[in-house]
């Protein structure tokens, strides 16, 4: 574990935080990432979305073992190698990775979306379903509300309502994207749900190969 964090030390001073990153209307391809788990057993996922019409025009499915326990604010140890893999088979190059987790709302402002953006050089971003770190105002009630996420006295995301009266999501900036940006993209991936269409596509696509692979 103390190789792991020293890892983490190491790489977050490459963490670019002012991007700003491709915008919504400039981003042709995104990408959702996500990974599903039976035991050790895991199944590794990348959605390629068309930037405008979320419609699906890439994906890769990677199928394997983890070899790193569950730590928490180590999360991403247990991740990285298989979607690194997926995303070597991808056909598409994503302008944008959308990690269904934390970027710089980390206790060591490191997260899954900051370590796999510095590993890949593409911009990144994270929005998590809860908050792992940091305090926070709930948003106003309606659609595209937000209100700061903040880890000792410090802006490390922002909680976003993607419907109005339905439980916000908690957005971080990964890498080669700021804030702003990433709260953009957020709200346009999410037309009709409260999370992002890449996080449901690449999450219905690991499951479904986790479930086909057993």
């Amino acid at each position: 574990m103390t190789e792991a964090i020293a890892v983490q030390e190491e790489l977050r001073s490459k963490v670019d935080t002012t991007g700003p990153g491709p915008s919504p209307t400039e981003a042709r391809h995104v990408a959702g990432l996500d990974v599903a788990y039976d035991g050790d057993d895991l199944a590794a996922a990348i959605v390629v979305l068309d930037g405008q019409t979320h419609a699906e025009v890439d994906r890769a499915i990677v199928l394997g073992r983890t070899t790193f326990p569950y730590v928490p604010g180590l999360f991403a140890f247990r991740e990285i190698p298989a979607l690194l893999e997926a995303l070597g088979k991808l056909t598409v190059t994503p302008d944008l990775l959308v990690c269904d987790g934390q970027g710089l709302a980390h206790p060591r402002r490191f997260g899954l979306a900051c370590h796999l953006g510095v590993l890949t050089g593409l911009p990144t971003i994270g929005i998590a379903k809860t908050a792992f770190v940091g305090s926070y105002s709930p948003p106003e009630r309606e659609r595209g509300s937000s209100a700061d996420l903040v880890l000792d006295d410090e802006v490390v995301g922002a909680v976003v309502r993607t419907r109005t009266a339905v439980k916000p999501v908690f957005v971080s900036v990964g890498h080669l994207v700021d804030l702003r940006t990433a709260i953009a993209h957020t709200l346009h991936l999410t037309p009709n749900y409260r999370l992002p269409e890449t996080t449901r596509a690449a999450d219905h696509a690991c499951r479904q190969a986790l479930t086909a692979g057993r």
